[in-house]
């Protein structure tokens, strides 16, 4: 059995599924590769501990009873989270896995599976999560950037964005060129920004209208 590589050690592969057994080998399994495992009998259980924050994947079965797999994503999604699911099904369970693809799941995998097949789509989700996790960590920096910019320096951020020269800048904001530039300097300070194009880059991931 091959170890997963570059594994954050605080993920955990939360594992969710009545079936005792097979609560157990998977635990099992990922603690062989030296992946921390947290597992659940039903989906509430696994609901009352969650912790949005927690980076990781989880592994759930279709069917279960009381909440089903299908149910607590969709009560993930809710909650806004972002944990990469897979789920585990058998063969009449495929339609609603395919169900669950269009809601946003990572992937499913057919029983019975080899165990190196489950634990190659766990380290797939696993990178995923690492890179929708840095990505959000990234906008939430960009927007503290932002948010510490003056009303005069978000006007002309968004005319830096739009192409607008110094000139034509001066004259929209009836300022002088040499404030132009001072502000500008300010904002590329501010945005820790080396290009114009960065800046726009920054304002599409908060979402910005993009430059007309």
């Amino acid at each position: 059995m091959k170890p997963l590589t570059q594994v954050d050690p605080d993920a955990t592969v939360f594992v969710v599924d009545d079936d005792a057994a097979v609560r157990s080998a998977l635990k099992l399994l990922l603690n062989t590769v030296g992946l921390k495992a947290s597992c659940h009998e039903t989906a509430a259980a696994f609901l009352a501990q969650f912790d949005p924050r927690a980076p990781g994947c989880a592994v759930l079965d279709v069917r279960m009873p009381g909440m089903s797999g299908l149910e607590l994503q969709q009560a993930l999604n809710e909650r806004g989270a972002i944990l990469p699911v897979i789920f585990i099904t058998g063969h009449g369970d495929v339609p609603m896995a395919v169900e669950a693809l269009q809601h946003g799941a990572f992937d499913f995998l057919q029983k019975p599976f080899r165990d190196q097949e489950l634990l190659d789509r766990i380290q797939r989700a696993l990178q995923k999560d690492r890179e929708m996790r840095a990505a959000l960590a990234r906008k939430d920096e960009i927007r503290e950037r932002f948010e510490s910019l003056t009303p005069r320096e978000r006007e002309i951020l968004d005319l830096m964005t739009r192409g607008r020269p110094n000139k034509l800048m001066a004259a929209d904001l009836s300022l002088s060129q040499r404030t132009v530039e001072i502000h500008r300097a300010r904002v590329m300070e501010k945005m820790n920004a080396h290009s114009v194009a960065e800046l726009v880059r920054m304002m599409l991931d908060l979402g910005h209208t993009a430059p007309r």
